[in-house]
Formats: structure tokens, sequence, C-alpha cells
């Protein structure tokens, strides 16, 4: 009698998985494996060039199904149809990538055990990115080396073939790839620490900084853009609120300084179906601006705080408002981002807290001239653990190149105001170590910029604008004069209302409070065990 072939348990959990959530886990622990293999530095490239190839192999098989019925009801007989379908135009006028036979997955598939996995997928990034020009050097060519666990690369294969990346939620399998990719950034962000930060900003803080600008249409600009999420908020942002069809409304632009960061921005943007100009190559923005005569409608970054090596060149023209320190590359990076607006350009900003209010080296002259020149609309005091790759606490500027009416915008006229939102104790916990914005906090911060600058959002919604103590206040120019020009938001919007707190309040918060006194142990626990591993290398 036949027996059965068992699956792996990756695989038979991968067949019972019903959302794209539970594929994600499963394929993330599955990667996982290969970790101990392959050099970290590369590891993220590793497995997100397996989840690029199968998006780009699957958007290609999509466009030959889609091409096959078209030709099928045009009457085009079976010998013929094999070269309409290889007709490379049928696929790149569909905004869809080129993908050589021997690239396409089902080939890698069939193909792996008999002709070697690791050595298949260098050829398949080669073909793919020589009949691709936009990918040129993008891909990664590290599969068939030595270090890498063939056997186990194997079954990683053969888990993200099997995955129904359609799925039982009805998404298209771009969709679904689209989230997988971004649940692996997050988790490597997450696994990595400190360096995390150099490439993820955290969801919560990308989607409040896209739900205050709202890019519906324009430029954007990113000159620190790590592997491209501003850009994919800013396209769900439009697709959410104006459909799939207006993505296009936006031209995306951005910079990047680390070679591999820039390589999986360059495959974000692709898997999410954004046509972005991320510049030939990665470079400095402040050494080598990669997109010199831009002027965005729209600059949203989050760049390394407080960082002390830069290049620093004191007769650059980008320092309108003062010389930055040499210590210090904050307020060269809010000179740097004016400098790209447009005339009505607005901009969001994430920077550390200590930019609200310093006064060494010339910074706070520099942030003087800036309030005076009413470049200032917004200012929120984010609270703490949004980041888990830094425990420097974070805030956002919103910069505003016109704080008018704007004729047919119908605008609020905004000319000498500021607003501050002092959002700290927003958040909830996703674990004992990571806050993160919910959907409800989103809305009330973005609700309150809105009512404020009187969008037409905030007029949709009936939204009108008030102080309210401990959350918000509207100073004008000579209020933030009287306080030496100090951003903070907790000067100006006082302590909030005296609220009585039942017995289940007191509960909520003395939980949250333990979960936090948890995650400070476990964060303690961490570091204690970096140092003893460094202090045993030494030894």
């Amino acid at each position: 009698m036949a027996t059965a072939t068992k699956k792996p348990a990756d695989q038979a959990e991968l067949f019972s998985a019903s959302t794209a959530k539970e594929i994600q886990v499963i394929l993330w622990k599955a990667a996982d494996k290969l970790r101990g293999s392959i050099d970290a530095a590369q590891y993220k490239e590793f497995v997100l060039g397996l989840i690029f190839l199968k998006y780009v192999s699957d958007a290609f098989d999509e466009r030959r199904n889609e091409l096959a019925k078209e030709l099928a009801e045009d009457g085009i007989s079976e010998d013929r149809l094999d070269d309409f379908l290889e007709d490379r135009d049928e696929y790149t006028g569909a905004h869809v990538f080129w993908v050589p036979e021997t690239a396409r997955w089902s080939w890698i598939a069939a193909n792996a055990k008999s002709q070697g996995v690791g050595k298949l997928l260098d050829e398949a990034m080669d073909a793919v990115m020589r009949e691709n020009a936009s990918l040129t050097g993008v891909l990664p060519k590290i599969f068939n080396r030595d270090n890498v666990d063939q056997k186990r690369l194997a079954e990683l294969v053969d888990l993200i073939s099997d995955a129904r990346f359609g799925g039982s939620e009805d998404k298209p399998a771009q969709d679904v790839l689209g989230e997988v990719y971004e649940y692996f950034l997050g988790n490597f962000a997450r696994a990595e620490g400190k360096r995390g930060g150099e490439f993820y900003t955290p969801r919560s803080v990308v989607q409040l900084i896209v739900e205050i600008l709202e890019p519906y249409q324009g430029r954007v600009y990113d000159p620190a853009c790590g592997s491209g999420g501003m850009f994919v908020q800013a396209s769900k942002f439009i697709e959410a609120h104006r459909g799939r069809g207006h993505k296009a409304d936006i031209a995306v632009y951005g910079q990047e300084l680390n070679e591999r960061t820039w390589r999986l921005a360059k495959m974000n943007l692709a898997i999410h179906g954004i046509d972005g100009n991320l510049a030939p190559r990665w470079g400095d923005a402040f050494a080598e601006d990669k997109h010199p005569d831009l002027k965005a409608d729209f600059v949203m970054a989050n760049p390394p705080f407080n960082i002390k090596d830069w290049a620093r060149d004191e007769g650059d023209p980008r320092w309108k408002f003062g010389v930055p320190p040499r210590n210090n590359a904050n307020y060269a990076w809010l000179q740097h981002m004016v400098s790209k607006l447009g005339e009505r350009g607005t901009a969001g900003i994430v920077l550390a807290n200590g930019s609200m209010s310093s006064q060494s080296n010339g910074e706070g002259d520099i942030r003087q001239a800036m309030v005076e020149a009413d470049l200032v609309a917004c200012m929120v005091a984010l609270p703490s653990q949004l980041f888990r790759t830094t425990q420097i606490p974070a805030c956002l500027w919103f910069l505003a190149k016109d704080k008018s009416p704007q004729g047919a915008r119908r605008l609020a006229d905004r000319r000498g105001e500021t607003l501050f939102i002092d959002a700290r104790g927003m958040g909830e916990m996703a674990d004992r170590t990571e806050r993160v914005l919910t959907e409800a906090d989103l809305a009330k911060i973005a609700g309150a910029y809105h009512a404020w600058r009187g969008t037409a959002s905030a007029r949709e919604e009936g939204l009108t604008y008030a102080d309210k103590p401990g959350f918000c206040f509207s100073a004008d120019l000579e209020t933030v004069r009287e306080h030496g020009y100090v951003l903070t938001p907790g000067r100006y919007v006082g302590a909030a209302e005296a609220e009585e707190e039942d017995a289940e309040a007191v509960a909520e918060r003395i939980a949250t409070l333990t979960e936090e006194l948890y995650g400070l142990f476990e964060q303690s626990a961490e570091l204690e065990k970096t140092v003893r591993e460094q202090l045993e290398g030494i030894g």
C-alpha cells in the first residue's frame, strides 16, 4: 500500500493558512531558518529578493493569462498564440516587467532539484535585470554560494510557490505580496535594533505624516528614503481616497545613502507598482544632491537623528537661515527640505525632540529665522516607544511655504500662526517594547490639523478648530517669540482639563504602565547580554 508523502511542518501549516497575516508569519518562520547560514548584512536582500522575484513572475503570469483570454476572444489560432504571448511590448506597455522564461517562478520551481536552486535563482535575477533597465544593479545574486544552505533554500522556494497569495480575502496576488514585503521589512527592522532605523520608519508614524499632508497629486520627495515606506503609504492614501487608478497622480523622487537600502527601496516601489525616480545610484543628499532642480509639492522624511559626521559645506546656498553646526545635521535636513519645496509646498519631517529647543551652535538662531519666515505650520510631540530602533524621543515638524487661504482652495488664513499638538499620551502598546498610534489617534491628530488649516476634508467632515487644553493650541508669532522660539508643544497646550477617572480607566492605566515596565526590564536584559558577549569577545 502506497504511503502518502509527509509534507514539512511549514508546508502543512501553509496549506491550512487562510489569511494574508497567517501566510506572512509562516513564511517569516521558514525564512528565519536560513539566518545562520547567510551573512547578516545580506539576509534582508536575500529573502526580500526572493519575494520580489515571485512578485514580478506572478505579475507577468497574470498579464499573460489576460492576454491569452483577449487573443482567444479575437479568434487567434493556437499555432500563432505563443508568438503573441511572447511579445515583450504587450507586457511593458501594461507596466509589467518582462520576465524571460528561465526567470519565471514556475520554471525555477520545476527545475530546482535537477539543476540546483541557488544557481537557477542567481541566473534568474541576472536575467530580469538584463531585460529591465530600471532594475539594473538592484537584485541580489547571492544564492549560489557555499555558505547558503541549499536544502533550506529549496524548502523556502517550495513554500513561496505554494502560498495562496490570492487567498480567501479576495485580494490580488500583488497586493498580498506587497503586504508580505512590508511585514518582512518591519521584522528585519525589529531584529536589527538600532540599525533597523536606517531603512524603516514605523508604519503609524508614516501614516500620520501622510494623513496630515494629504498628497493627492504632485511631486513627492524624500531625501533619506530608506526602503521607500513614505512613498508606499502615499500611494495607499491616494488609492484609499480616490481609487487605484489615481496612483499615478503623484510623481515620486527619492535618494538614499546606503547602497543595500537603496536596492530594497527600488524593489519596494516596484512591488507596489510605483514608478519612482530614486536616481541611478545611491548617494548622500548633502554631498551629492541627486535631484538638484526639483521643487516638490510634498516632502516626507525620517532622516537619521543627530548625525555628527556629515558633508558640511559652509558656503552651501541651502543654508538660507544659518549654517548648521558641524556636530549635528538636524537643521541641515530641515533647510535642505525647505530648499526643495515649491511655492505652495508642504513638508512632514521626523526629528529628535532636541531639534525643537536646542540653542547650541547656532541652532536656536536658525529656528528663530525659520519661524520668522513663517515656515513652521505645525509641531507634533510624539509618544515614547514608537521607534523600536531608538530610545531618542521624537517629534514631527510640518512646514508650509504658504499659509494663506490660497484662493480657490478656501483654506483658513494661518499666516503668522503655528499649531502645536501634544500627542505624548497617545498610542497603545503593540507588545512590551513597541507602541503604535491607533486609527483613532491618527484621526484625532490629523483632524485637529485639518480643522485648523480649514482643508476640504475638514469641511466635508464638518470639523471646526478650537484650542483644547493638554492637546492642541494655535499660537501667533508673538506668543512663540515670548517662548524664545522654543517649539515644544507642551509649552503651549497647557495642562489637560481635569477629568474623573473611573476604576476601569485606572486599572487600564496600571496595566499599561506594567507592560511598559516589563518592556524596560526586557531591554535591560538584552543590553546586559550584548555587553557580556562583547566583553567575552574582547577576552
